[in-house]
């Protein structure tokens, strides 16, 4: 409790600590952002197999999750060490190259620990200063905002790379919105958490349906409402419009943007998770600044 009174007395401080636990996460993210669509493919050919009736194969694959195997250099195969595995020190020692094969390193590795650390840091100076006595639940509020944030970034990058939005991280987030609504740490209350999770959902499914009835095609998957209703269960209901309308927002601007300069080509699918995670973090850390937006517009 001293180190909690402490960390809430001293906003540097608290600060500090979750950047740097940021960056020890963001680290951890690369490790989930490249091996979870690999444990889930394995995971449906093994379900496959096993409905088809054809075995396992010769040999037991080889084990493959979160901790095992180690990281290794994808071009030469080297183990990498701690030292070597230190957040943003190591790729800047290192000069983003590999120590054996000196291959360059994904500028995306040092990224994605950058902005876990930023997010930490974010949560704590918006979330985590507490002026009244009850210091540890405004730090439970900075550490669960900043939860919510570093698990939108995996989601948006596994969505990226793959175009799929997995339920091993949309289902628990739904569920850990709903137990914050319970004490009252985003969401107005519970009945808004519950409704927003709702919301969320049936919005995009009828978007989706609406659309494949008129042009034949889908336009979105079903990733996209799990993700949708675990913001509703974060942020409740009432965050639902901002949400929708900033992630269209940044859909058409990065859409646009990347068919003019040739990234993307007409016709080609686009993931709509990424910007449904950018408009959720923007949602949780400026609510304020929205608000105020959509007043000036209900003015005008």
């Amino acid at each position: 409790m001293e180190t909690l009174t402490l960390l809430a007395a001293q906003p540097a401080l608290m600060v500090g600590a979750m950047t740097v636990l940021g960056l020890l996460v963001g680290s951890f993210l690369n490790v989930v952002i490249h091996r979870l669509p690999v444990m889930v493919e394995r995971e449906w050919r093994s379900d496959c197999r096993s409905l088809l009736e054809l075995g396992d194969g010769d040999s037991p694959p080889e084990p493959f999750d979160l901790v095992r195997p180690r990281s290794r250099c994808p071009k030469c195969g080297t183990q990498i060490t701690a030292m070597e595995n230190i957040p943003l020190l190591s790729y800047l020692v290192l000069g983003g190259r590999c120590r054996h094969c000196r291959v360059a390193i994904s500028k995306r590795y040092p990224l994605v620990e950058a902005s876990g650390g930023l997010l930490g840091g974010l949560a704590a100076w918006h979330f985590g200063f507490a002026a009244d006595a009850d210091s540890t639940l405004w730090l439970l509020r900075a550490f669960a905002a900043a939860c919510y944030a570093w698990a939108l970034v995996a989601l948006a990058l596994i969505d990226f790379d793959t175009h799929y939005l997995f339920d091993n991280i949309t289902q628990p987030l739904l569920w850990a919105g709903l137990a914050c609504s319970f004490f009252g740490l985003f969401a107005p209350d519970l009945g808004s958490a519950v409704l927003g999770a709702m919301a969320g959902y049936l919005s995009l499914w009828s978007i989706y349906w609406g659309f494949k009835l008129i042009t034949g095609k889908e336009g979105m998957g079903y990733g996209d409402f799990k993700l949708l209703a675990a913001l509703g269960a974060w942020l409740g209901w009432q965050a639902l419009p901002a949400v929708i309308l900033l992630s269209s927002v940044i859909g058409a601007v990065v859409g646009i943007g990347a068919m003019a300069s040739g990234l993307t080509k007409r016709g080609e699918p686009i993931p709509f998770g990424p910007f449904l995670a950018a408009a959720g973090i923007v949602a949780m850390f400026f609510d304020d600044a929205i608000a105020g937006l959509f007043q000036s517009g209900a003015r005008l």
